[in-house]
């Protein structure tokens, strides 16, 4: 199963020669979540090679132009191409004036099955979060929780004398006369992620952070603008660097640059004074994997 983030746009407030608005395509197994589709989404999505077929949810942080103007043409592309289930859409429940608006910007076939799910604080939809931030407009991080599994120990099975249908019974069952699944198996930690943007520095950037295997952040400016990114609630790429740090993340993608810098090796400098382990500095196009689960030791 494929899990990865095609990332279709990397600007803050205005595409640049280089960074399309922002877009982000979060591949999940045989699913997909798009967060955050500003202008040119379709394109991009054209240009990575998919099709909006898997998407299954939609999720909006906030209501400025540049993490939302792309949301017509992906819902009306939905109902073009005839997307056979139900797609959910994620947005701040303060904006919902704006979501009518972007839901039924121009006249179209709509025949499509979306739903909208606006969110408030402490929102969560099965493995799905949603977390207030820190911003001029009502803005929400979402996170993904997967559920902890167990795998079968082959070892410990074999040691027992337990084998075939027998297996199957025991993970059902919890117990398989005096032998019970702890016995046998191992926890399988599932999988996480996190997405962060337009806010300053709060308590719930780091509630949704914590501990995730892959955290795709803002970091619009630098250190030298601090002051700025305070004023405006935004980051600079240290203090996101400072989140991962702090919350124990494996793998920290920044993005959401201003155009006002022209080298981005200047936000890997700044990250990776506070952070030293996984950073990716986000380009358009580019695929991250997901980290792969850590695996519990074999007893």
């Amino acid at each position: 199963m494929t899990r990865e983030l095609v990332v279709l746009g990397t600007a803050s407030q205005v595409p640049t020669r280089h960074r399309n608005h922002n877009g982000y395509f979060l591949r999940w197994d045989d699913g997909a979540i798009l967060f955050d589709p500003g202008e040119g989404s379709q394109r991009q999505m054209l240009m990575a090679g998919l099709a909006v077929t898997p998407i299954r949810r939609i999720c909006i942080t906030h209501f400025h132009g540049d993490h939302s103007l792309g949301l017509p043409g992906i819902l009306q592309r939905i109902s073009l191409d005839k997307v056979p289930h139900p797609v959910v859409v994620h947005y701040p429940a303060a904006g919902q004036e704006y979501y009518e608006r972007l839901r039924h910007a121009t006249s179209y076939w709509d025949n499509a099955q979306i739903i909208a799910s606006p969110v408030g604080d402490d929102f969560a939809d099965g493995p799905l979060t949603a977390l207030p931030l820190w911003h001029s407009v009502p803005a929400y991080g979402y996170r993904i929780e997967e559920p902890p599994t167990r795998r079968m120990l082959p070892s410990a099975l074999a040691a027992r004398g337990i084998s075939g249908p027998a297996v199957g019974e025991l993970q059902r069952a919890g117990r398989l006369g005096d032998v019970t699944l702890d016995q046998v198996s191992a926890e399988r930690p599932g999988q996480s992620f996190a997405f962060v943007m337009d806010t300053g520095l709060c308590d719930n950037v780091y509630k949704l952070a914590a501990g995730v295997d892959m955290l795709v952040i803002e970091s619009t400016f630098l250190a030298s603008d601090a002051e700025m990114a305070r004023m405006v609630g935004h980051l600079t790429a240290g203090q996101a660097a400072s989140v991962a740090r702090e919350s124990g993340v494996r793998r920290l993608v920044l993005t959401h640059f201003s155009q006002r810098y022209q080298d981005p090796a200047r936000f890997l400098d700044e990250a990776g004074a506070e952070f030293d382990g996984d950073i990716v500095i986000a380009e358009d196009l580019m695929r991250i994997p997901v980290p792969p689960r850590v695996e519990s030791p074999a007893r």
